[in-house]
């Protein structure tokens, strides 16, 4: 396999920065902008077993991830707070502690199936036909929840979506921020509404469909808005992209990766800076606007890769 080069891992950082937190598969776009471009881009940055492309999309998927905990850091020290306080004490009384354990339970589906199934569906579908064709389904994935739009939400809840929060009652009024008052009402979430949209992560695992979109859909579909669904997306892969990228980060540094080490750092620099922008320019943008732009994309490349592809 040919080492990765300074430009192409430039290219491919940007791409992976905007593409993994945008609805529209990080993994898609990155099998197919090689096979478009083809020759030299073809073979150095093929996803096959061994190659050191994977090993550099690795240290890209942690600058993500990074990236992610940096702009949500408020977010995650009062909802790691929250874990701590909640276990110390045993008991689950106030938003930040159950956000808490509602991540750590949505993330535990994607995490076994991510162990089993990554390496074979990526192996088996990580080819630019398949690419095209889940990327196609993914756009009509999003158009479908936006045109038939989501149910709306019941009074009653189930017996595991109920929590008490009466001590909270007694607490003195204090003004929240927006992003307080959004992980408030995610925290009302019930257990079982919330494992099913982590699970929602497992789709991803195909090449060309997106976590954050599917994971928004899955929102949706459990009568989230546009903003809180799209805040969910983000909070839930934040640990599943940052222990994927840590379990697998020692392959960078093997004697056969060696070459493409320099460029991966300057493309995980780069893919940082990018998803950085992207989630902050994503959370204004579905304050009051949808998945469509997104759906449409990914259906016209999707089909269009498709017939490139196939002829």
């Amino acid at each position: 396999m040919s080492a990765v080069t300074y430009f192409e891992a430039i290219v491919v950082g940007a791409l992976q920065g905007v593409s993994e937190l945008f609805p529209v598969s990080s993994l898609g776009h990155s099998i197919l902008l090689p096979a478009w471009i083809g020759g030299k881009w073809a073979t150095d940055l093929s996803i096959g077993k061994g190659s050191p492309y994977l090993s550099v999309l690795v240290a890209m998927h942690v600058a993500t991830a990074l990236a992610l905990v940096i702009f949500f850091w408020r977010d995650w020290v009062r909802i790691i707070r929250g874990l701590w306080t909640s276990i110390r004490d045993r008991e689950v009384v106030n938003p930040d502690q159950r956000l808490a354990w509602l991540l750590v339970l949505a993330t535990i589906p994607v995490g076994i199936a991510g162990l089993l199934l990554e390496h074979p569906l990526r192996d088996f579908l990580g080819k630019p036909v398949p690419t095209s064709i889940f990327l196609a389904l993914n756009g009509a994935v999003l158009l479908a929840v936006e045109r038939f739009g989501r149910p709306r939400k019941t009074e009653s809840r189930a017996a595991d979506e109920t929590i008490d929060f009466s001590a909270e009652a007694t607490m003195p009024m204090r003004a929240v921020s927006l992003e307080e008052a959004s992980d408030i009402r995610l925290s009302r979430l019930g257990v079982v509404e919330a494992v099913l949209i982590g699970a929602a992560q497992i789709l991803a695992l195909f090449p060309g469909i997106s976590r954050s979109g599917i994971t928004m859909v899955a929102g949706l579909r459990r009568g989230l808005d546009h903003e809180d669904a799209a805040r969910f997306a983000f909070l839930l892969a934040t640990p599943v992209i940052l222990a994927a990228g840590v379990l697998k980060m020692p392959s960078l540094f093997t004697e056969e990766n060696r070459a493409s080490l320099g460029p991966a750092m300057a493309g995980s620099l780069v893919a940082g800076i990018a998803a950085y922008i992207s989630v902050r320019f994503l959370i204004r943008y579905f304050e009051t606007r949808t998945l469509n732009p997104f759906a449409v994309y990914c259906v016209v490349a999707g089909i269009g890769s498709l017939v490139y592809f196939s002829i």
